[in-house]
């Protein structure tokens, strides 16, 4: 495999056609000169040592020179292998609700673009963790596995949405199975769950599932994110109504998160309009034992740019071997002319 660390100083190289441009600018100008100073072939008698093509030769050995430092500045890299490397961290699995519920405006701009916000900055700040994301709402979906990449858990998160899902509804039960059974390893006491919810569970008791995640070592930290009054749900404009006509006011359930922190030894959250509620979660979190994670694999590339610099070089040093004009010492080796009968 090949590439460039830096590709984008190949943008340097759209210079050689304009240098090229403004050498022969100078060069015809510089005739034109030669021209009104007196007759063309006298003035070749008088000067019998310049050269023309030399000159050009000298720019277009310059210009390739040039070229050369241009890529290897871009640092060409050919060739990858994959080197093992351990660290010791947690693997942490966000569970966030992107039911309609979510949607509630009681936190500004809604309940579900603040804990993107949230998300995000906690992406940001992590190290030797490996975090994955489940969404739900009456089904879940793992949106993002396991992974130490933050730059791609960060672009998956931008992407939360109730369009994700398939079926509305909230169901809490199903989303910590799947989170479970969602972590590159299936032993070890540093998996954590962090489920981000207004805790509206509309389907089976989560009360087993919370059990089977203590049997494993698992430990499940829940953020309530709304108010216990409650707001409306606005989707496309329009208010969600029941099926008596009346609007729909979604409450935070903070009973049942509390519930499923308490049994699994992890810890209960209010989010506030000021923190979500992850930077405390994460605190807690860091103070865990941690575990050898599994080895992360990255590509190592062979560079390949002092190629290109010793190429450099050595035309750099050729040019400064050519005169711009004949060689007086030289001149009597007749090599490009026919000799005289």
């Amino acid at each position: 495999m090949f590439r460039f660390a830096h590709i984008e100083l190949l943008y340097l190289l759209a210079l050689i056609p304009l240098l090229a441009v403004v050498f022969a600018l100078v060069m015809r100008r510089r005739q034109r000169l030669m021209e009104r100073f007196g007759n063309t072939a006298l003035l070749k008698e008088l000067t019998p040592g310049y050269s023309r093509f030399r000159l050009r030769l000298k720019l277009w050995i310059w210009l390739a020179a040039f070229a050369c430092l241009v890529v290897a500045a871009a640092r060409p890299q050919l060739g990858s292998k994959l080197r093992e490397q351990k660290a010791r961290g947690v693997e942490m699995m966000l569970v966030v609700d992107v039911s309609n519920s979510m949607l509630a405006e009681d936190f500004e701009p809604n309940r579900l673009e603040r804990t993107k916000y949230a998300i995000n900055k906690l992406f940001e700040g992590l190290q030797q963790e490996r975090v994955g994301l489940i969404v739900f709402a009456g089904e879940p979906k793992v949106q993002l596995p396991i992974t130490s990449d933050y730059r791609m858990a960060q672009a998956f998160a931008k992407r939360i949405s109730p369009t994700l899902v398939a079926e509305q509804g909230t169901d809490i039960g199903k989303a910590l199975q799947l989170a479970s059974l969602s972590f590159s390893s299936q032993s070890g006491n540093s998996r954590v769950i962090v489920l981000i919810t207004d805790g509206e569970n509309h389907e089976q008791s989560v009360e087993q599932v919370a059990q089977m995640a203590t049997q494993e070592g698992i430990r499940i930290y829940t953020i309530g994110i709304g108010t216990p009054e409650g707001a409306p749900i606005e989707i496309d404009g329009e208010f969600v109504k029941d099926e008596n006509g009346e609007m729909v006011v979604s409450q935070l359930d903070e009973q049942t998160l509390e519930q499923i922190a308490s049994a699994t030894g992890g810890a209960y959250v209010r989010a506030t309009k000021q923190s979500i509620g992850l930077e405390e979660i994460v605190k807690s979190i860091n103070q865990m034992e941690k575990s050898e994670l599994s080895t992360v694999r990255y590509e190592e590339y062979n560079e390949q740019y002092q190629y290109f610099i010793a190429v450099a070089l050595a035309l750099l040093l050729l040019e400064s071997f050519i005169l711009s004009r004949r060689n007086p010492a030289l001149r009597r080796f007749n090599i490009f002319r026919e000799k005289e009968e």
